[in-house]
């Protein structure tokens, strides 16, 4: 587990609606740094609290466990990637993604509800 010091510099609204944050830090350590190389580009849970970490918060933050596959994403998140491109490819008559989006969810749902018994 990776832990320091860091202030919120920004943040941006990206159009699949997930955010960009950027944080700002004080000068790294030598192993805060070995650190973060070895955590580029993957998954993981950011925690944040404007006073220090109790030992107990650390425990419970590295006992966490991640739902997430190799991509970074939730597999409802990857769906609805998958139907933004199908959308930016061929916009069957929707202007506005969101409409597309749930026309098609409501289709899956209705699909998987009508086969209960």
């Amino acid at each position: 587990m990776l832990i320091i010091g860091a202030q919120l510099d920004t943040y941006r609204s990206l159009k699949d609606r997930t955010l960009k944050l950027t944080f700002e830090t004080q000068e790294p350590t030598p192993e805060q740094l070995v650190g973060l190389s070895g955590v580029s580009q993957k998954f993981g849970y950011l925690a944040f609290k404007e006073e220090p970490f109790k030992n107990s918060e650390k425990k419970m933050l590295e006992d966490l466990k991640s739902n997430f596959e190799e991509t970074g994403k939730s597999k409802s998140q990857r769906l609805r990637s998958v139907l933004f491109i199908n959308w930016e490819q061929k916009k069957d008559g929707y202007v506005v993604f969101d409409d597309y989006y749930n026309h098609h969810m409501e289709k899956m749902i209705m699909h998987w509800k009508d086969k209960l018994d």
